[in-house]
């Protein structure tokens, strides 16, 4: 079973699965979290956390809400309210094994300073808000 921690170590995080697919997302609010793209994987539904009382979390849009460390800020996930599965940054698992990034969120916000060459699927902003309209 794959495992994730916090670098405190306060949260430890046990997923059942975790899609070998690496997503990237340019919006706002992911480069405002993190100083640049979040690079994340699909984790699911199946997911458990040891310290949990050391999480805070931030509903960052209608659809979805951010989890992170109350003791070191380590960002730990992107939850999706409705469908209750968890993106989690991939920086946060040791040894996953075979990986490859494969898609691109709001590639109409990636700002000009930073590309990468590995051609993936992509999601503008308006396709984004499109997909999550029910949710909204």
């Amino acid at each position: 079973m794959p495992e994730a921690n916090c670098l405190c170590n306060k949260v430890r995080i046990h997923v059942e699965v975790v899609k070998p697919g690496i997503s990237a997302c340019h919006c706002d609010s992911c480069r405002g979290w993190g100083g640049g793209p979040l690079f994340a994987v699909q984790c699911g539904s199946q997911v458990t956390f040891e310290g949990a009382e050391f999480i805070q979390e931030y509903d960052s849009t209608a659809w979805a809400k951010r989890g992170f460390c109350k003791v070191c800020g380590t960002h730990l996930y992107f939850h999706l309210k409705k469908a209750g599965t968890y993106n989690m940054p991939v920086g946060i698992f040791k040894d996953l094994g075979e990986l490859e990034m494969t898609m691109q969120y709001y590639i109409d916000k990636k700002p000009d300073y930073y590309c990468f060459t590995k051609q993936t699927e992509t999601m503008t902003e308006a396709e984004i808000l499109s997909y999550f309209a029910d949710e909204i």
